[in-house]
């Protein structure tokens, strides 16, 4: 197959539509907005280059300028689905590249007008893309490997249009828009169908990564409460044990909700649902660095410290059921107070196993139920017997 003019079009066209009719079920699927802006971004491509082929074959339906300047839109529907797959907001100066595009179709239709045409054009969608790419840069190594790609793509795709735009004004350089004529056309023919692919490509990767990323999110969290589930705590507390040594003890506070049952029963499960979301913020806003905090299920918690003492633990501790009961008190009263239990377990070797951690944690947590609950109980035994 020839590389002509008519046939890059073609392949132009094709590309772009199944870019962006997959780019647009994507979108339906995962309702990532950033999506269906790119998506818009190649169906405005194939606008452009349909126009174009049309022109070739002598079917001139609309202005060359504004064929050509369909290039800019797209890429700025590229940039904006940037822009939003990065939360990032640009300033309202760079509406002024909208403007200079408006100010290419006033430009006359003529021959001696190509090499203006083609410089100003491929400066806007130079600046367009490597701004693009700029925005990717800190994402990187944080989000995938397709965001890495997509970011150089379109580098090498904005240094190629700004190689293009110098050129373009470069004396005895041949540009005719209207017929396609010179080589700078034609390799940017050649340039745009590669670009197209790789670009898409790299959207849809990137993308697809944010998506599995937030299925793995979701599934090592409570739904509820947002904190990890018991499954989640036990994968990051193989990680945490290893730190922990007689010169920077760990602890693990078993809390456990007095009462739960008459806020259910007096003021209906979602008032419970509520206090186990206020008893989550608060331990979120408690929690020190380097900690970890779960939902075991249903109104029991757990909190793992590092270099943890037991003047430290009794602090926190003791603010948090202060914390706790005073909401309880206020927003769900009940005839006996709802208040909190806390069992502790103080370590400075490695447990056998989460597990084991947590059941002699639940005997100090049955101890301070049976001792009148609303209190902290430590276990009762020498911190060298948790060890392997």
């Amino acid at each position: 197959m020839a590389l002509d003019p008519s046939t890059m079009l073609t392949l132009s066209i094709a590309l772009a539509a199944a870019a962006a009719l997959y780019l647009a079920v994507e979108w339906r699927s995962v309702g990532e907005p950033s999506l269906l802006l790119w998506s818009a971004g190649f169906a405005t491509i194939m606008i452009g280059s349909t126009l174009a082929l049309l022109r070739g074959i002598g079917l001139l339906l609309i202005g060359i300028w504004f064929a050509n300047g369909l290039l800019v839109v797209a890429h700025w529907f590229f940039l904006a689905g940037v822009l939003r797959f990065t939360q990032v907001r640009l300033s309202p100066t760079w509406l002024l590249v909208v403007l200079v595009w408006f100010a290419l179709l006033l430009l006359p239709v003529g021959p001696q007008w190509s090499k203006v045409m083609l410089m100003v054009n491929s400066s806007l969608v130079a600046l367009l893309t490597l701004k693009a790419s700029f925005l990717l840069r800190p994402h990187g190594k944080s989000l995938s490997v397709g965001a890495v790609q997509l970011r150089y793509v379109l580098l090498i795709h904005g240094l190629f249009y700004v190689a293009k735009a110098l050129i373009a004004v470069m004396p005895g350089t041949l540009i005719d828009l209207a017929t396609f004529g010179g080589l700078i056309i034609q390799v940017s023919l050649v340039e745009g169908v590669m670009a197209i692919m790789l670009i898409a490509l790299s959207m849809t990767g990137t993308v697809r990564y944010r998506r599995e990323e937030r299925i793995a999110r979701l599934a090592a969290r409570d739904p509820l409460t947002a904190l990890y589930n018991r499954r989640a705590l036990e994968v990051r507390a193989m990680h945490f044990f290893k730190d922990v040594s007689p010169a920077q003890p760990g602890a693990l506070l078993l809390i456990d909700i007095d009462n739960f049952k008459l806020v259910n029963d007096l003021h209906g499960h979602v008032a419970g649902d509520r206090l186990l979301i206020a008893l989550s913020e608060m331990i979120r806003t408690l929690l020190p660095e380097r900690s970890l905090a779960a939902r075991l299920g249903g109104d029991e918690f757990v909190i793992l410290l590092s270099r943890a003492t037991s003047a430290g633990v009794m602090e926190l501790g003791g603010v948090l059921r202060e914390q706790f009961q005073q909401f309880a008190g206020k927003t769900m009263p009940t005839p006996q107070a709802v208040t909190l239990s806390i069992g502790v377990n103080l370590f400075d070797q490695p447990p056998a196993s989460l597990a084991a951690l947590i059941e002699q944690g639940d005997v100090a947590l049955y101890q301070s139920k049976r001792g009148g609950r609303d209190s902290i109980r430590f276990v009762e035994r020498p911190m060298a017997d948790l060890g392997q």
